[in-house]
């Protein structure tokens, strides 16, 4: 049985020290606002924390920070925490930045079962220090590994019992991805829907990729920065 009825049921059992942790979302779009806090009041701590980004001071992964549960992040951009910041600064938080492109295409080969790709973005920046250059048609690449975490957790719109997701617009980002490059992926929907209801065009992750599900109970969907025209 794949459904669980909380968030805190669905992460029991899964989760130690030192485990390495992907969790979709891209800013606070379509990040799993249940299990961030689940993780959160279990206490493991040591994590890295694979995300596009570390949400904000007061929501999504930035509660981890102040709980200082998180080791190491791998990312691309982190501007909108100032916990972030301090802990970084301090020599407190390790992070690992990989360009946006190739931070999803990591984590898709990973999924993939591939253990390295070369890519030209990078290339004379601090981002290829150490890593494998090659030249292909007289350009240069660098080597870029694939990505794996213990645990990915995801956000879909709907989804069944089977763990089959369906995303919704924009907040589709990274959770396909990730949904694939976990050991044990657990997904939160907004909308648990019978077995067979979903129309098999539109299914984005298929259930074989799903251990664990829930339906969560809330969803802000909070915005970082709200931009509106003037009169």
């Amino acid at each position: 049985m794949k459904v669980y009825k909380s968030a805190r049921d669905a992460l029991e059992g899964v989760l130690f020290e030192g485990m390495t942790v992907m969790s979709g979302g891209f800013g606070l779009c379509g990040i799993p606002e249940n299990l961030i806090p689940a993780l959160r009041d279990s206490g493991v701590k040591g994590l890295t924390v694979i995300s596009n980004n570390c949400g904000i001071d007061d929501f999504g992964l930035g509660i981890l920070l102040h709980t200082r549960q998180i080791r190491k992040m791998i990312s691309s951009y982190v501007g909108e925490n100032a916990t972030f910041e301090r802990q970084y600064l301090a020599g407190e938080l390790e992070i690992e930045f990989s360009p946006q492109g190739t931070l999803a295409e990591r984590i898709r080969a990973g999924g993939a079962g591939i253990p390295g790709f070369y890519t030209k973005t990078g290339v004379g920046t601090v981002v290829a220090e150490g890593k494998e250059h090659k030249v292909f048609d007289g350009e240069t690449y660098i080597l870029e590994t694939g990505l794996k975490a213990d645990l990915a957790m995801v956000k879909a719109w709907k989804g069944d019992a089977e763990g089959n997701l369906v995303y919704r617009h924009a907040a589709r980002n990274f959770n396909p991805m990730m949904a694939m490059a976990g050991k044990v992926t657990v997904a939160e929907v907004e909308e648990l829907v019978p077995v067979g209801s979903l129309d098999h065009d539109q299914i984005h992750t298929p259930g074989i990729f799903v251990q664990r599900i829930i339906q969560g109970p809330t969803y802000q969907k909070r915005i970082e920065k709200r931009t509106v025209r003037g009169d």
